[in-house]
């Protein structure tokens, strides 16, 4: 392994234009001397270490050959190599720090990259996003090193570094090697299939460290291992300020005898111009949960567009007798990963709160991975990542409305697709979410006609219940069956599916269901009368007995496991002017007209209040309400 010394001298880290976490820029002294391989580790290097990487070259059409760069390394997999390499040199390897690397790809530059303030076409390897990969070589020192002789420190791979990720300080520092903990370590360089403002000098990406796929690999630094200074985090965010962890008896402050609805708010409040980590252009697909200490708790996705790599997810807190949520905040963000999509539950068994989330290679939603963590302590903390698939691909998509079988099984619905027709998937763990499993991968795509059957969901973004007798059924949007919503009955958890017609009208983009059985035992519905843009309407009898046709948001009730939906009431305030976000934006109601689109998520709390939640607005009602 051929590697060139790095004097020890400074360099200012970070990017005043750059992305949030590239900033505030600091001087950094780096103040001892050590050794960089010139290269990225090859596979023939790595396989001298660990022999049975080799049935992973080619995977996905890259990096086959002896001399291209290593890619599905873990970050433990690098670690441990620079582990063996030690013992079998007798020297100290170990992967660079964050600002060593940083150090090094300037080479005392302080351009954008360290070719200027763009880079030459030379080192481009289909530098643009992409959802899957292009087949490129990923072969080593084909490009003009930097001035300090090394090679590939601009694309060809991200390559992993041996911090965890955290937030810059403002103070200059010495050999930063600081926080103790994360959820994610560091990876630099950008990599082939990206767009070249992923391969800054500055620029910080971030994975979980059991992640592996065909961007990562990583070179090695012989050099002693660096003393930790001490950074606190100082991030605290606001939902998980000053919360209260005494159980609440959920006590309902109005009389649920009576017909209840109120005013809807919004739950979605990030202020305008905001450009990172929360945005304030595009904010999604959200879910919502109660707590055991009466607090409600959302989630949804914040991004400028929603391939972007810089989509996040954003939570606020509804505190128990409050009447406006709190600001938002970041709630996770894998660095420069695609966060599509997130959904939220309490096990009401006891107090774990579950956070399924999906999460890309990069680009789009194509390729995700799913995993979730969990809480114990009201959403204050959270566990690390578990992992319910780690391999990239479709199925993994999570929706909103995950919940628990009468048998005890965790159910995520996910979608199957990335399109609008394809249909869902869902994962089923029977142990608390130890080990999961997809009792439909690797069926072939169904026909989605009248009694036909296959191993997916009919629909996109699909809605999901338990019958009584112990079978699910769900309701999607599109792939229609004779011009009407989808119904799909599973009565072998999953396994296979039986399609038919719902009585329901067909929804389309910007429009989210929600299938969910309430506390006092009718199935709760809740969709829209059409198309957002085709003013489809439907009848509607109000309290009186009178019929109407509304137009927007309805609710719907079945007394016999999904046969008959007898009850169907518009979701509307009156008389209005609201902002829905999204793509929803500016819309005003009428007692005929509500909200005409919206993604919506839905759960009902201990007092048996009904929590409907749209884009960005919050619908409280009860039964009672609905049955009026």
């Amino acid at each position: 392994m051929e590697l060139v010394k790095i004097n020890s001298g400074s360099f200012v880290m970070g990017s005043e234009e750059g992305e949030y976490d590239e900033k505030p820029v600091r001087k950094v002294n780096i103040s001892n001397p050590f050794y960089m391989s010139s290269t990225p580790v090859t596979n023939v290097q790595y396989e001298q270490f660990d022999p049975h990487h080799r049935m992973l070259r080619g995977k996905r059409g890259l990096s086959s050959e002896d001399n291209e760069a290593v890619v599905y390394v873990s970050w433990y997999d690098a670690v441990a190599f620079t582990e063996w390499l030690s013992i079998k040199e007798g020297k100290p390897y170990r992967l660079p720090t964050e600002a060593e690397w940083e150090y090094a790809c300037r080479a005392g530059t302080e351009t954008l990259y360290n070719t200027g303030d763009s880079l030459p076409v030379i080192y481009h390897l289909n530098q643009r996003n992409v959802w899957y990969p292009k087949e490129v070589p990923l072969t080593v020192g084909k490009t003009p090193p930097n001035p300090w002789g090394l090679y590939n420190m601009h694309g060809l791979i991200e390559e992993w570094c041996l911090d965890w990720y955290g937030p810059y300080t403002g103070d200059d520092l010495t050999d930063p090697f600081a926080y103790h903990d994360s959820d994610f370590r560091v990876t630099r360089g950008g990599s082939h299939n990206t767009d070249p403002v992923f391969l800054r000098s500055a620029n910080r990406m971030g994975m979980i460290p059991e992640n592996k796929h065909f961007l990562t690999g990583f070179r090695v630094v012989q050099a002693e291992m660096p003393a930790r200074l001490t950074v606190e985090r100082e991030d605290v965010k606001k939902w998980a300020e000053q919360v209260i962890q005494s159980p609440s008896d959920w006590t309902s402050r109005v009389d649920m005898d009576e017909p209840y609805f109120s005013e809807p708010i919004y739950f979605q409040k990030i202020p305008s111009g905001s450009d990172g980590p929360l945005y304030s252009q595009h904010n999604h697909c959200p879910d919502i949960t109660p707590l055991p200490n009466g607090d409600l708790f959302a989630t949804w996705y914040t991004t400028v567009t929603e391939q972007g790599r810089e989509l996040a997810v954003a939570a606020s807190r509804l505190r128990s007798g409050a009447d406006e949520w709190d600001e938002p905040d970041l709630f996770y963000k894998v660095p420069d990963r695609n966060m599509h999509a997130t959904s939220i539950l309490w096990d009401r068994s006891g107090d774990r709160i579950y956070h399924f989330q999906g999460m890309a290679v990069s680009y789009g939603w194509g390729d995700l991975a799913l995993f979730m963590r969990t809480s114990e302590d009201n959403g204050l903390t959270w566990s690390k990542p578990h992992w319910i698939n780690h391999e990239h691909g479709l199925r993994n998509m999570p929706i909103a409305g995950a919940f628990k079988t009468s048998e005890g099984a965790i159910i995520v619905p996910c979608d199957a697709v990335t399109g609008m027709e394809g249909g869902s998937a869902i994962h089923i763990s029977t142990d608390d979410g130890i080990t999961w499993n997809d009792p439909g991968a690797g069926t072939p795509r169904p026909e989605f006609d009248e009694g036909k059957t296959g191993g997916t969901i009919a629909g996109i973004h699909a809605g999901l219940v338990e019958l009584k007798d112990g079978s699910l059924m769900a309701l999607g949007r599109g792939n229609n069956i004779n011009g009407y919503m989808p119904m799909s009955i599973s009565e072998d958890m999953g396994r296979s599916w039986t399609y038919s017609a719902s009585p329901f009208p067909p929804i389309g983009g910007g429009q989210r269901l929600v299938l969910m059985r309430l506390k006092e035992g009718p199935l709760f519905f809740a969709s829209f009368t059409g198309l957002h843009d085709d003013e489809k309407r439907m009848e509607f009898t109000d309290k009186e007995g009178n019929k109407y046709t509304g137009y927007g948001l309805f609710v719907a009730l079945s007394y016999d496991e999904g046969k008959t939906w007898p009850v169907r009431k518009l979701v509307t305030p009156g008389e209005g002017e609201f902002d829905g976000g999204a793509w929803t934006g500016e819309f005003v109601t009428d007692d005929a007209r509500a909200e005409p689109r919206g993604y919506l998520a839905a759960t009902q709390s201990p007092d048996n209040i009904i929590h409907l939640i749209s884009s960005r607005l919050h619908y409280r009602f009860n039964l009672a309400w609905i049955e009026e």
